[in-house]
């Protein structure tokens, strides 16, 4: 009988089965047209306070009038993409007027720092679009969950879309343009940090994926591998 407990307690002793680590999850939280002054700052003030990094695909005529967002937002670990310099539909344009479009943009980037993307405005692509940017070295982003926020100010709207829609590797199309948008857009970080979402940059997501970003490419999210 001694025997029995002695084994039944080293039983209990010995330490339980390691579980399978949970497969972390990523997101990325992208934000067109910018930067737009006081509402881009809120944004940065939020995302900085929370300790996450997104992709903003700037506008050039934008940048010109906000040169310190645009600093900013690189002094604190996001990353910035190409959406040109005037916000014209690239798809209507010549290969010339696009990649003056993009030249003209990255002009005003800091010494030294090349985006990585570009995104038409719109998301309209056409066979030149993709020719420039394979020239410029730029991949072309896509998205995977649009909530439409240009189109409403109804942050809870936005918010429950995305949260309801959003899928490990997704990239998400937001903007920060008015309250509403960036009001909902701290609300989907705190969502998806209390699901355990890591939200992290389209780079830094493609990186984690093992995808290695070709110019001229479309990419629209980064989902596991199976």
């Amino acid at each position: 009988m001694r025997r029995v407990l002695a084994a039944v307690l080293a039983a209990l002793l010995l330490p339980l089965p390691a579980r399978a680590a949970q497969t972390q999850r990523y997101v990325a939280l992208t934000f067109d047209d910018g930067p737009s002054g006081k509402y881009t700052w809120a944004l940065l003030d939020g995302l900085y306070d929370r300790g996450v990094h997104a992709t903003f695909l700037l506008c050039g005529y934008r940048m010109v009038e906000y040169p310190d967002i645009t600093q900013r937002i690189l002094d604190e670990g996001h990353e910035i993409g190409c959406h040109g310099y005037s916000h014209k539909n690239m798809s209507q344009l010549s290969r010339r007027d696009i990649a003056s479009e993009l030249i003209d943009m990255e002009d005003l980037l800091p010494d030294g720092y090349r985006p990585r993307f570009l995104r038409p405005p719109g998301g309209c692509c056409s066979d030149p679009v993709r020719q420039v940017a394979e020239a410029r070295k730029l991949a072309i982003l896509g998205w995977s969950v649009d909530p439409r926020d240009w189109a409403t100010q109804d942050a809870a709207a936005i918010e429950k879309l995305v949260i309801e829609q959003v899928r490990d590797g997704d990239v998400v199309l937001l903007h920060d343009m008015t309250e509403s948008s960036v009001r909902a857009s701290l609300h989907i970080v705190d969502a998806l940090l209390e699901q355990d979402y890591e939200i992290i940059t389209v780079s830094a997501l493609a990186g984690k994926r093992g995808v290695s970003l070709k110019p001229g490419k479309v990419y629209s999210s980064f989902p596991p591998k199976e």
